[in-house]
């Protein structure tokens, strides 16, 4: 492989750090930074500053400039559109809350950040992502973060063995503080002191529901029904709600209820209590499983969820203890001692 590597860049710390640290090791880099969205904001008066803004992609080539490389903005906004954001339309219309990054990264930051990095002749591929690579049975795996509150591998199980053998994580053995020091090292002290976005990048202030109304979902009330099937109220519009949802469902029932169920095509919102939604077994499709099928695996339902033990076989997760809130749409993500061996989409 050759010295040049392109590194996708975001304006924010994570990315900008992670290229400090390839120029200190001798790589030739080349920036990049994606157009994927038109942001709703960028039409009105405030400015966005979530990844992918028009603002976030000029500090990108800004810091790019002041360290000495070049970069590029390579506009994505129809690829996104076709594959992220209409899955995610999709998604919620079927009555299942999807993770675009999950989508993202696939088919945008790897399926586009590759085919780029061959047009300008670069080998490999920089992020500023939390999360390290290791070879097992012949193939590159993902492995968790040194830094368990910031590792990323869960938003990333669909890379490919191929993928990952032209990747690079500058940030994977590292701390989000040893990150933040290092930016105050180089000079970049207002850049060590950026906050960052845990919003969806393409919904302004984390409103999905006046996203979707904006992309034509309609929402139609419908019937609030309880575990006996029972109507006993009604619902905004199934799109507005999501499995294990408490707050803000406009019903009082004297205790408290949760989305148990959504049933999108008859517009029914089922509710229940607490210990309705604990589940043992979880279906998953579109999954890949390159672990020992005999040993116990760790699997994460959800982002912020733990890892819970469980044994997988044929795209079913068989829990030791029941998880709650179980939720369509979402990534079932499976470990094997901090290796990522599999991964789908829970049905």
């Amino acid at each position: 492989m050759n010295n040049r590597v392109l590194i996708g860049m975001s304006g924010g710390i994570d990315s900008s750090v992670a290229a400090m640290l390839l120029l200190e090791q001798g790589f030739e880099l080349v920036g990049c930074t994606f157009r994927t969205y038109d942001s709703i904001r960028e039409s009105c008066l405030s400015k966005e500053k979530g990844c992918c803004s028009v603002e976030s992609i000029m500090e990108a080539k800004h810091l790019a400039g002041q360290l000495g490389f070049e970069h590029h903005i390579i506009d994505f906004r129809d690829t996104f559109k076709q594959y992220v954001i209409a899955d995610f339309v999709n998604e919620y219309k079927q009555g299942r809350t999807p993770n675009p990054c999950v989508v993202c990264n696939s088919h945008i930051k790897w399926g586009k950040l590759l085919e780029v990095a061959d047009e300008l002749g670069c080998d490999r591929i920089a992020t500023g992502h939390y999360a390290r690579i290791a070879p097992m049975n012949g193939r590159y795996c993902l492995k968790r973060a040194a830094d368990s509150r910031k590792d990323q591998t869960y938003f990333l199980w669909r890379l490919t063995s191929e993928n990952l053998q032209r990747t690079i994580f500058p940030l994977g053995d590292l701390t989000k503080q040893q990150v933040r020091e290092i930016a105050l090292q180089h000079g970049f002290e207002k850049l060590s002191k950026k906050t960052e976005s845990q919003e969806i990048c393409f919904v302004p202030d984390n409103d999905y529901r006046t996203f979707l109304a904006a992309q034509g979902v309609v929402s139609v009330p419908g019937d609030y029904v309880n575990k006996d099937l029972k109507v006993i109220g009604r619902h905004a519009g199934y799109t507005n709600y999501t499995v294990g949802q408490r707050k803000g469902l406009g019903i009082a029932l004297g205790t408290p209820a949760f989305v148990t169920k959504i049933d999108a095509e008859n517009n029914i919102v089922a509710l229940g209590d607490h210990d309705d939604l604990l589940e043992n077994e979880v279906r998953i499709r579109d999954c890949f499983f390159c672990g020992d099928s005999s040993q116990p695996v760790f699997a994460q339902i959800r982002y912020r969820s733990n890892p819970t033990e469980a044994m997988y076989s044929a795209g079913k997760l068989t829990f030791a203890e029941p998880v709650w809130a179980v939720t369509p749409g979402q990534s079932a993500v499976i470990y094997q001692h901090d290796i990522l061996v599999g991964g789908g989409i829970i049905e």
